[in-house]
């Protein structure tokens, strides 16, 4: 079976899986990759940009490196390759328990539970809950949701289609290294720089594609359009700017503004001024546009595979 098929039907069923299962209950392969990126950080730390781009290179190569000797160990048989990639999938895509846990704060503060909604919440982002109200909380909820459906969903499956089961590991190696190491702590400054700066690299495409289709799933495109060129530069963040501000602009809402991190307060840039303030109900709203978004993203990098292939064949059959 040619590879292009592979991904698409690996993917498709992974995704698939996803949606009807979540994440795996037990033995997760994220959380095994975090606990060899742990391992190998305490014998590398120092406090050096060279030695996290060691740390870097070490745990991203271990991760692609397996997975394309798993990959090549399967190529000659389809079904294993298919299989391979839908377990693959699975693991490295986290849609389904991004709304989950989204849908867990949002019912804590449709309760009228703040203290519940305050420790559900770093389930999903690293603020500082204390230090937010209600609406606080659910703002939090819905730029966790935007960012994630880029970091957990759109990325991955976009690295899967330009390079197989190898790019789907790559992506979430990265991904996860730059959740643990690529903050800017006192610690991690210049150790977590290198992962940061590749988490910048691998997302660009995830996060411009996911800004697209949150455009052309949200309920107003021109809005989600506007927003992203208006407002996405002021993001800090070069990937979380256009996704956060697209979702805003497709929502109606405004996001952005004063949030605290880590201990520190930052003042963001508001995204969509012209929106209203979120409230619990745009929660669902937003977990509802990010499944839609990972639809579409599914279709769009299986049509791109295929569509790279066709070409690849008639050029050399030209």
């Amino acid at each position: 079976m040619r590879a292009d098929r592979v991904f698409a039907y690996g993917a498709a069923a992974g995704l698939l899986g996803d949606l009807l299962l979540g994440d795996p209950r037990r033995g997760h392969p994220v959380a095994a990759f975090g606990r060899a990126a742990g391992a190998v950080e305490r014998v590398l730390w120092r406090d050096h940009r060279g030695w996290g781009a060691l740390h870097t290179a070490v745990c991203v190569g271990g991760a692609v490196s397996l997975a394309a000797l798993a990959d090549r160990s399967v190529r000659t048989s389809r079904i294993a390759s298919v299989a391979l990639t839908a377990a693959a999938t699975w693991s490295v895509v986290g849609g389904t328990s991004l709304g989950r846990e989204a849908r867990a704060v949002g019912g804590a503060l449709a309760a009228g539970d703040v203290e519940v909604a305050r420790e559900r919440l770093p389930h999903l982002c690293g603020r500082d809950p204390q230090a937010l109200d209600a609406d606080g909380i659910a703002r939090a909820v819905v730029e966790s949701v935007a960012e994630n459906t880029s970091d957990a969903v759109v990325g991955a499956l976009v690295w899967g289609a330009a390079a197989g089961v190898p790019g789907l590991v790559a992506f979430r190696a990265v991904n996860t290294l730059d959740a643990m190491v690529g903050h800017r702590s006192a610690k991690y400054r210049r150790y977590g720089w290198a992962s940061a700066r590749l988490d910048d690299v691998a997302g660009w495409p995830g996060a411009r594609l996911t800004a697209v289709l949150a455009a052309v799933a949200g309920s107003d495109p021109r809005g989600a359009v506007r927003a992203w060129r208006a407002d996405a530069v002021k993001h800090p963040s070069p990937n979380a700017g256009p996704v956060e501000a697209s979702f805003a602009g497709a929502l109606g809402v405004r996001l952005g503004g004063t949030l605290s991190y880590a201990g520190r307060v930052e003042h963001r840039p508001v995204l969509n001024g012209g929106g209203r303030a979120v409230e619990v109900g745009d929660i669902e709203r937003a977990v509802r546009l990010s499944r839609r978004v990972g639809l579409l993203a599914l279709g769009v990098s299986v049509a791109g595979r295929l569509l790279v292939s066709g070409l690849r064949a008639k050029g050399r059959t030209s």
